[in-house]
């Protein structure tokens, strides 16, 4: 029989809640795995992505994850993992640094022989990507009784899932009795195609909605061709106290600290639930108390649609295109910006054109006309002979309303149409213009990396598709 972990959606780095003693316990918690693994003497550990939050970690972080490795690397424990979404990088990978100092093993489409099961790898790919992507892998090895795939991604048949298991299984060339995967933060197992498809969960809460214990599974290979997937939980991990309450009518933040102080709070993450009928409360009361009773981050969820009895809030709405206008003349942008606005703002072009379009419009007024994107001359409201892009702009709506009037019954005018990407952004204008002067000499900059996720982004961790266009097509071989 051949034993191995099967763990993922570490996020080492991850800091959440701004705290850096919460960025530890992530560290921890993949320590914690690792210990055990020496402990059981698994014959190796299988890591499903996410091993990092970041694509960047920080030295601190790198420093104790290597340490870690090493821990396993002294016990003869091979440590075999693939790329997630949330610490991939267009080049080199940091699992291929572990790689290159001997403390891992990226997997990919040649079998990784662990006593009996080969071990295959697919990293996480962008949905743009996975269609032109062929499932081909290497032959199983004649030693091996057992072929497992390990991958990141939203699979189904589990929550939010946007990968086809059934085409992965059917499409493969190896015919697998496991998938090991990571992504999904809860861990589950179902059978897909007769063979096993399980998530591990995560080694920490990434989220709030994350509830249930953290843990990773037992994966046992057996030698009659079958296979076992049990559930190990981490004991040592931080404590999250959930303070679910539900407010009557007459019930207000009196009964949400008494709630609160009926649980033990030392060092830990205090979530406070509060719905029902009750009257407002103040949130920073609530968590104030929590830490003073010694909780490590205290956060408290209002979901209650609750009216302001104080005072009465009047809502307007602005004309989205009055407010382009006014900050266009605030700019003082040239006359060429009236064009490159037409342009973007046209409801006949593509949102996926807009960019190719623009850049050709601005080659062309670069070449008949550089003063074009001279700035406009700066205007005082009693200046009636100079007239700037927004007074253009004005004019033109203005227009196109007077039109609308003569046609309209009533002489009701028509709202303007707008792109479907919802209008030129000014700063995106002023943006396109510093930029006029070096088109002729650069091509359009590839996007950089996302912004940072939000915290219940990590518990599905697929935000991070911002690599899409850097290939065409992709087969197996460019994930691996």
């Amino acid at each position: 029989m051949t034993r191995v972990i099967h763990t993922g959606d570490t996020h080492i780095g991850y800091q959440q809640y701004n705290s850096p003693e919460r960025r530890r316990d992530f560290l921890e918690a993949f320590r914690s795995v690792v210990e055990d693994a020496v402990a059981d003497d698994v014959d190796a550990v299988i890591h499903a992505g996410d091993l990092f939050h970041d694509r960047r970690p920080d030295l601190v972080d790198l420093q104790g994850t290597v340490d870690i490795l090493r821990t396993l690397s002294d016990a003869d424990i091979p440590f075999l993992a693939v790329v997630g979404n949330h610490e991939s990088k267009r080049d080199a990978q940091w699992l291929d640094l572990f790689a290159d100092l001997g403390l891992a093993t990226r997997l990919g489409a040649d079998p990784i022989v662990v006593d009996d099961v080969a071990f295959y790898g697919l990293d996480f790919v962008p949905r743009s990507r996975r269609e032109d992507l062929t499932y081909d892998f290497d032959a199983v090895p004649a030693d091996a009784d057992h072929a497992s795939l390990v991958s990141h991604g939203l699979f189904e048949p589990f929550a939010h899932a946007d990968w086809d298991t059934e085409t992965v299984l059917a499409e493969s060339t190896v015919d697998f009795d496991a998938v090991l995967l990571g992504d999904n933060h809860k861990p589950d197992t179902v059978e897909v195609l007769d063979t096993w498809v399980t998530y591990c969960g995560s080694t920490e809460r990434a989220s709030a909605s994350e509830r249930e214990d953290r843990g990773y599974n037992l994966v046992d290979f057996e030698a009659d061709g079958a296979v076992g997937i049990s559930r190990r939980g981490l004991s040592s991990t931080r404590e999250f106290v959930f303070v679910d309450v539900e407010l009557e009518e007459d019930e207000g933040i009196d009964r949400v600290q008494e709630r609160v102080r009926q649980h033990e709070l030392a060092d830990a993450v205090v979530i406070v639930t509060v719905e029902g009928e009750g009257r407002p409360i103040a949130p920073a009361a609530i968590e104030e108390l929590a830490i003073d009773r010694g909780a490590l981050v205290a956060r408290v969820n209002d979901r209650r649609e609750l009216p302001d009895e104080d005072e009465d809030v009047s809502v307007s709405f602005a004309n989205p295109d009055d407010a382009v206008r006014e900050r266009v003349r605030e700019m003082g942008l040239s006359n060429a910006a009236l064009e490159i606005d037409e342009t973007v703002r046209s409801g006949d072009l593509a949102d996926s054109n807009v960019r190719d379009s623009v850049e050709r419009r601005v080659r062309d007024l670069l070449e008949d006309d550089e003063s074009a994107f001279e700035p406009a001359p700066e205007r005082e409201p009693s200046d009636e002979d100079v007239t700037t892009v927004a007074d253009q702009l004005a004019e033109g709506t203005d227009s196109a309303a007077d039109s609308a009037a003569d046609t309209e019954p009533n002489g009701a005018a028509e709202p303007a149409e707008t792109a479907a990407n919802g209008g030129a952004d000014p700063a995106d204008v002023a943006d396109t213009e510093r930029a006029a002067a070096d088109a002729d000499s650069e091509e359009p900059a590839d996007a950089d990396d996302p912004a940072d996720p939000t915290e219940d982004d990590a518990a599905t961790g697929s935000a991070d598709d911002a690599d899409d266009a850097d290939a065409d097509t992709a087969s197996l071989g460019d994930f691996a």
